[in-house]
């Protein structure tokens, strides 16, 4: 794994992706319900904003 450096701000935007392992799924859209509960299941134990979010078959892009 690469050995990447980050410059950190407070407050600063973290962007990241997330691919699912098997490409040809629809899993992330198809059951888009149980991500976003997830995701809202998290965010109530550790809050943070979500700035911007993409949702694609198989993968998704946040900020």
């Amino acid at each position: 794994m690469p050995d990447y450096r980050r410059y950190r701000v407070p407050g600063g935007a973290c962007f990241f992706t997330v691919n699912l392992l098997k490409k040809r799924l629809d899993i992330l859209v198809s059951h888009i319900d149980i991500l976003r509960e997830a995701v809202r299941t998290i965010r109530w134990d550790r809050p943070f904003p979500i700035d911007a979010w993409v949702v694609l078959p198989d993968h998704l892009h946040c900020i």
